[in-house]
């Protein structure tokens, strides 16, 4: 049976709140390593050579996924690929405090209008103005770059893209999680398999190089895969026990970490507006924690 937030009757408590802002943090990491190498295809598929080995190690001691979750698990795989060469793309062509922000700004808005208008998911109207103000705030901080954060339509069209690849694989993430033995079952089993479609990719499009850039890659891309892996893990068991909207909503709070970093590490510019927006971020998740 799909779980269905009015039956479960948990909100965002403490813990499951805490645990989403603590992926998000995970989540920039990832990210940020991922814009700062050179080759990021190869970067992500070392990343996902390290999710694929942990998972791996870990399915003996979890309980094989239910047959009504395997289609959402083959579906999150098409979904999570797609993700990953539009993330690549939009990198290529924009900063990361221009690109994270459209791509995990735009997500949680979509993941809210399914999530409730189709999966019947309850919200209540301050939950809802939570996450659209959480997710103004995001996209916000592309337009603090003036004009120049219009003038590279390829790096918005990919984030747009990479945002509603983002919304999908959640959605369908959050449904499959629910319906199989566990969300660590379907964590660790997706994982395993979701990581080779890539890792093919890179072998042939980079074939008869990949082993010259995996040897300077190689260690900080399994750590990105791990960061990654723990990161997902802990949204998919947060959405068995929470409207997928607001975890959605608490997870892309990733930005204001992708904010920092790129301003820390790598030398971007952090101005007034940058701020508003983070502030408006800000607002929308303790609007969010305190709704009922």
């Amino acid at each position: 049976m799909i779980w269905k937030a009015e039956h479960k009757g948990i909100d965002l408590t403490g813990t499951v709140f805490a645990m989403v802002l603590g992926a998000a943090l995970l989540h920039a990491v990832w990210n940020t390593l991922v814009k700062v190498n050179a080759d990021r295809l190869v970067m992500m598929a070392m990343m996902m050579t390290g999710q694929a080995i942990i998972a791996v190690l870990v399915l003996p001691f979890v309980a094989f996924p239910t047959s009504a979750a395997w289609p959402y698990i083959w579906a999150s795989t098409a979904l999570h690929n797609g993700y990953y060469l539009f993330l690549i793309m939009a990198y290529r062509y924009g900063d990361l405090s221009h690109v994270y922000p459209i791509a995990r700004g735009s997500s949680p808005l979509i993941v809210a209008f399914v999530s409730v208008v189709i999966v019947g998911e309850i919200m209540t109207r301050q939950a809802t103005w939570s996450v659209a103000l959480i997710a103004i705030g995001i996209m916000s901080l592309t337009l603090t770059r003036g004009a120049s954060g219009l003038r590279e339509p390829r790096a918005i069209l990919f984030a747009l893209g990479t945002g509603v690849f983002i919304a999908g694989y959640t959605i369908v993430d959050g449904l499959g999680a629910r319906l199989a033995y566990s969300a660590h079952s379907y964590t660790f089993w997706l994982n395993a398999i979701d990581s080779i479609p890539l890792i093919l990719v890179a072998a042939y499009l980079r074939r008869g190089q990949i082993r010259t850039h995996a040897r300077s890659t190689w260690k900080i891309g399994m750590f990105a895969g791990v960061v990654s892996l723990i990161a997902y893990w802990i949204v998919i068991w947060a959405m068995t026990l929470a409207p997928m909207a607001m975890v959605s909503a608490v997870r892309e709070t990733s930005m204001i970490f992708a904010v920092l970093f790129g301003v820390f590490f790598l030398k971007e510019r952090l101005n007034l507006a940058r701020l508003a927006s983070t502030a408006i971020t800000l607002f929308g998740v303790v609007m969010l924690k305190t709704s009922k």
